[in-house]
């Protein structure tokens, strides 16, 4: 199955999560599609939509990102490129955690994931999944990306950061886990 992205900690990731389920990249001739959708989901959906028409296979993309309380959700749908095209994962964690004391300090934020699966049949599902947490003031640890070093998740009794977590730890109540397992299902009933 593609999975629609070049991104290799999100192939790394899903292929951990979808075990037995073997995973390609897009492949690098295809060009990425235009990502105008306004939510997560649509975002998905256009990716892998995408990918099944230009190989005939079945796809899946997905689209995730933080969303910050107290700035409205954002960076939602830009999280990739929330300071501008082609920043780092540091640039755009760094502009998060600016904005987010600027506005007043509230901590509050959710991952928010959606994986869109497109049939060889030209089916369609989405699959989403939400880790809520906050915000720590700087970054701590080295695993994961984005903005896993400054992300506490609720679901965590001693406060690591997303980027302390095991591989294991994370996938088992990250937005992405949540999302993958629910594919996982529909998978193995299909």
């Amino acid at each position: 199955m593609i999975l629609a992205t070049r991104n290799a900690h999100k192939l790394r990731e899903m292929a951990e999560m979808l075990p037995g389920l073997e995973l390609r990249p897009l492949p690098d001739e295809l060009p990425s599609p235009v990502e105008d959708g306004e939510s997560f989901a649509a975002n998905a959906l256009v990716k892998a939509r995408a990918a099944r028409a230009a190989t005939g296979e079945a796809a899946i993309a997905d689209d995730s990102g933080i969303e910050a309380e107290d700035l409205g959700g954002a960076p939602g749908i830009y999280s990739a490129r929330y300071a501008g095209e082609g920043a780092s994962d540091g640039a755009n964690l760094e502009k998060l955690l600016r904005e987010v004391d600027a506005a007043g300090g509230g901590r509050r934020a959710a991952y928010v994931c959606a994986i869109a699966l497109v049939g060889e049949d030209g089916a369609e599902r989405v699959f989403e999944g939400r880790c809520e947490g906050r915000l720590l003031r700087a970054g701590r640890g080295e695993g994961g990306f984005g903005y896993d070093p400054a992300f506490v998740p609720d679901d965590t009794a001693d406060q690591r950061t997303m980027a302390e977590l095991s591989p294991a730890e994370k996938h088992a109540i990250s937005h992405r886990g949540r999302a993958a397992r629910l594919l996982a299902e529909h998978l193995a009933a299909g």
